[in-house]
């Protein structure tokens, strides 16, 4: 099953680990630093903090049961899907005090990490494709702090690159079986083999996150169509 690929992982403490990096590496920052490109397209450090904070409404209509109410804040803002809401909560917090846009992921997202893991993992969580586990959904929370934290480049520590890398790619092949069965992933000590239609690679470890997570650098020598079927987180 493919949470078995999961259970050895404790996906609030990865949450945690992953927010205390985000929070350690905004913190020192200067002016300077906030304006300095990441390596999510179009965005500079501070849009991605834009971004993790606006997705609080997300995460928080999920855990009030309010999504109701944010689908009608989106139709009233004319926004048509998941691109058009990150964007847009990245434009409505750039002429805010960059503190300010801090103390609200702060806030928002550490009542986020508690209420979730006081749920635990196997409660289910009102989301907009329907009910879904807690703990499936704090991992997949984790596949994007930790990729957006490699976007703003918060530095990760010798003796944790490892663990980190193993819980992401399991993340990365639990995500693949629940998106796309087709796509066919076998994982050895060293490289991980995938197939899809008539392409097929080899990729290490890191290789295989970066293109669960749409972070391949371009001239990979993969086949579009492998690239496009091997994105499966954001």
């Amino acid at each position: 099953m493919p949470e078995d690929l999961l259970r050895e992982y404790d996906p609030f403490d990865i949450f945690d680990a992953e927010a205390s990096r985000l929070d350690w590496f905004f913190s020192g920052l200067d002016e300077e630093g906030w304006r300095r490109p990441s390596r999510a397209a179009g965005w500079t450090v501070r849009d991605v903090l834009g971004h993790l904070a606006g997705e609080e409404l997300y995460n928080q209509a999920c855990l009030d049961g309010t999504l109701g109410e944010l689908r009608l804040l989106m139709e009233a803002e004319g926004i048509g899907g998941y691109n058009e809401f990150n964007e847009w909560c990245v434009r409505q917090r750039r002429d805010l005090p960059v503190e300010e846009v801090l103390r609200e992921w702060r806030d928002k997202n550490g009542d986020t990490r508690r209420r979730m893991r006081a749920l635990g993992r196997d409660a289910l969580l009102e989301t907009m494709a329907g009910p879904y586990p807690v703990g499936e959904q704090a991992f997949h929370y984790d596949s994007e702090y930790a990729t957006h934290a490699d976007d703003v480049g918060a530095p990760v520590r010798p003796d944790e690159a490892d663990g980190r890398t193993f819980w992401r790619v399991a993340v990365g092949r639990f995500a693949l079986a629940e998106q796309d069965p087709s796509v066919q992933v076998e994982q050895t000590a060293e490289q991980i083999w995938v197939h899809f239609g008539d392409a097929e690679a080899s990729l290490s470890y890191p290789d295989f996150v970066e293109a669960t997570v749409g972070r391949l650098p371009p001239g990979n020598g993969l086949s579009p169509r492998l690239v496009s079927a091997l994105r499966c987180l954001a």
